[in-house]
């Protein structure tokens, strides 16, 4: 016999893992009430309360999301072709986008008032261009749908592996406007789209799914539910999206731990995950660095703060006589840009190649809730080596002193999300050992800031996966809306008496 769930009480204990207990918080027990939910993590122990209103609202959206999938099927690719464009011309309109930047301009305003991160959530001119040219980079995207994969002739039969829509795609992501273009990239392919976004960012996307993503579909004749916002900003609402069993694919962006914590509960639903959490890029010299390429890598990997941004820099002892110098130059010369200053961590043991100039300096560091007095140079546990650095203007990055490239890349691989590792070596075989031995997902020689479905692919990207959970099945770390179908397997049969 089943009952429904209607009451907590303090203390109350909930089996977790088969063999642990939980025991309901008194503030939990006293919020909880008749119709709503409660999730139980079957990895960590956590209790998280839906309520039951936004519950409704994140299935409401679902629900919208799977008849809009079930009309696109009938949708030519023409009509996703003219979304595209339609959505672009919408960002590229005066009109349409002055309301937009004066509802993020609120957001922003809001967010920096609460001490909250504000360089990603400002919709900038660039971002605009971005957004406008991503949508036109699906706009010109050959269509996915009923492509032959595979092609298998038999005698009086034939049999083609053909690829198909995927379904309902579930989207989480933090107070990014950009990120909503990118969502809508799902859409190539016949899928749909539901997203739930960061609550700084909650009027932002208001706007812009009222004044450009719906007239958008509207214009091209495509069903409103093929892009469908969560209006809500309690993270509950992003729990109880990929709470639900109908999504096809839960895509998660932000920090690692809520992403984590998302992809929990999707596994538990029976849903595919693709995460995307922690970031924070590698460079690691070689004893035969160039020493002016090096530098430049350094420099044009710090000019902002994004999971591609360099974290941790690894110079070779037989080389810190000119490649610490020119490390530290190159990060000078990014917090000048900036104009906020810079922030290094020396990993134990580096401290006599950390100048006494810097060593005995103090800083001004720019940071989420204000500016701060700090040490311009603190020393940091190897143990600490996989702490990403989210800075607001002022650059912040770790230097290793490793007694070679091969030393660098067990760094990498012990510390490291497995995410980005760039080398600088003139030496080739140095290079072709360094690809090989560290465990990421992106490689490169040169600067990390590469690293982005659009400006590497060019192809917007819903996010970018790390391994950090192990390597991923059947799919590379960048994942597009033309990445996102299922394979169906279709007969054509010529002899009329085939027979087993």
């Amino acid at each position: 016999m089943t009952l429904a769930l209607e009451t907590l009480t303090a203390g109350m204990p909930i089996v977790w893992g088969g063999d642990r207990v939980s025991l309901v918080p008194e503030d939990l027990a006293r919020r909880f009430v008749a119709g709503d939910r409660l999730l139980v993590m079957q990895e960590t122990g956590e209790l998280l309360h839906i309520p039951r209103a936004i519950h409704d609202i994140a299935r409401a959206a679902v629900t919208r999301a799977r008849d809009a999938f079930a009309e696109l099927s009938t949708v030519s690719d023409q009509q996703i072709t003219d979304f595209f464009e339609a959505f672009a011309a919408q960002l590229e309109s005066a009109e349409v986008w002055a309301p937009i930047a004066e509802a993020n301009a609120a957001d922003v305003a809001r967010a920096a008032a609460r001490g909250r991160t504000t360089t990603r959530l400002a919709a900038s001119e660039r971002m605009r261009a971005d957004m406008i040219a991503g949508l036109r980079a699906w706009r010109d995207a050959a269509p996915t749908r009923e492509r032959t994969v595979e092609r298998v002739e038999h005698q009086g039969w034939t049999v083609e592996q053909v690829t198909a829509a995927l379904g309902v795609v579930g989207f989480v992501f933090e107070g990014r406007p950009n990120v909503f273009a990118d969502a809508a990239g799902v859409i190539r392919g016949g899928n749909t789209v539901v997203f739930r976004i960061g609550g700084d960012a909650l009027e932002t996307a208001r706007a812009l799914s009222a004044l450009a993503l719906g007239p958008a579909l509207v214009k091209a004749g495509l069903p409103q539910g093929a892009a469908v916002l969560v209006d809500s900003a309690e993270h509950a609402a992003g729990w109880a999206l990929f709470a639900d069993s109908r999504l096809s694919l839960a895509v998660a962006r932000g920090s690692g731990p809520a992403v984590a914590q998302l992809g929990g509960v999707a596994r538990q639903a029976g849903t595919p995950v693709s995460l995307h959490g922690t970031g924070g890029a590698w460079l690691a010299a070689d004893v035969s660095a160039d020493r002016g390429r090096f530098a430049a890598a350094v420099y044009h990997s710090l000019d902002r703060k994004v999971c591609n941004t360099l974290n941790v820099c690894c110079i070779p002892r037989a080389r810190t006589d000119d490649l610490v110098p020119a490390f530290l130059e190159a990060l000078r010369r990014a917090g000048e840009r900036s104009g906020h200053g810079v922030k290094l961590h020396v990993v134990e043991g580096g401290e006599p190649y950390a100048p006494p100039s810097w060593r005995e300096a103090r800083t001004r560091v720019r940071r989420a809730d204000g500016d701060h007095d700090e040490p311009l140079v603190e020393f940091l546990s190897p143990a600490d080596l996989g702490r990403e650095w989210e800075w607001e203007e002022t650059p912040e990055v770790s230097l290793a002193i490793v007694d070679d490239l091969d030393a660098a890349a067990d760094l990498f691989n012990t510390h490291s999300p497995h995410f980005i590792a760039c080398v600088s070596a003139e030496d080739p075989q140095a290079r072709a050992r360094f690809f090989a031995r560290v465990d990421a997902a992106f490689v490169g020689d040169g600067f990390t800031r590469w690293v982005d479905g659009q400006y590497a692919l060019n192809r917007p990207e819903l996010g970018l996966s790390n391994w950090q959970a192990g390597r991923l099945f059947a799919r590379g770390g960048v994942l597009g809306g033309d990445g996102v179908f299922t394979v169906r397997t279709r007969m054509t049969q010529i002899d009329p008496d085939l027979a087993r």
